[in-house]
């Protein structure tokens, strides 16, 4: 038999075949797995997000994940927002989370609480900065809501609070969602009786406002 001939049959051996195209398989492999975390959108928030006062199902995120799953492509919802959660509360917890989920998208809707209790926007700016480059380190895609205040602690306050947010979106160069509470706080029958917190009458709104909102965001991302 003719060297070429037999070194055919050696390479057309299974063994041989595993053995020579192992390295290809394991990285086909790992995009494989990165690929399914990646359709992961992660949301870090408060009360907003998680549903105050409502029952989980009710909540424009649970409504949202719902909605997702049954599109192309569908994106799994991690809802990890926590009711009364500060920024500083989140970005303790975002490690584990990034780690758990890998999620490819990280939605960040906090600092309510911290402006509430008059902490210093300076801190609030920080933490949120750092919240937003721990998941880009990750490999996430950050996107920060804008959040509005009531004007407890006078109008220099609230000004230099919502500055916040235009500020840090300019600065790493990520999508600023509008603040969906402008758009249910308006309407009476919509809200609980805080005057604070959505009801359960204004999460299919909310789910739709922010679904288009997010949707259009992962298009133009996965594009890039």
């Amino acid at each position: 038999m003719f060297p070429l001939t037999d070194a055919l049959n050696q390479m057309m051996n299974f063994k041989n075949i595993f053995r020579w195209h192992l390295p290809f398989l394991l990285i086909l492999s790992m995009c494989s797995l990165r690929a399914v975390a990646q359709d992961t959108l992660l949301i870090l928030g408060d009360s907003l997000s998680a549903g105050y006062q409502l029952p989980i199902e009710d909540a424009w995120a649970t409504r949202m994940a719902r909605q997702w799953q049954q599109e192309k492509p569908p994106v799994t919802v991690v809802n990890a927002s926590i009711s009364g959660d500060t920024s500083a509360q989140g970005l303790a917890r975002l490690p584990g989370l990034l780690s758990q989920h890998k999620p490819r998208w990280v939605l960040i809707e906090l600092g309510a609480n911290d402006g509430l209790r008059g902490f210093p926007t300076t801190d609030i700016q920080n933490t949120l900065g750092e919240i937003i480059a721990q998941s880009k380190q990750a490999g996430a895609q950050p996107w920060l809501m804008q959040i509005r205040i009531p004007p407890n602690y006078g109008r220099r306050y609230g000004d230099a609070f919502i500055a916040i947010y235009p500020a840090l979106a300019e600065k790493y160069q990520i999508p600023l969602i509008p603040f969906y509470m402008e758009q249910v706080a308006t309407n009476p029958q919509w809200m609980q009786q805080d005057g604070i917190h959505p009801n359960a009458d204004a999460q299919p709104f909310i789910a739709q406002w922010m679904s288009e909102r997010l949707r259009a965001l992962i298009a133009g991302h996965t594009k890039e």
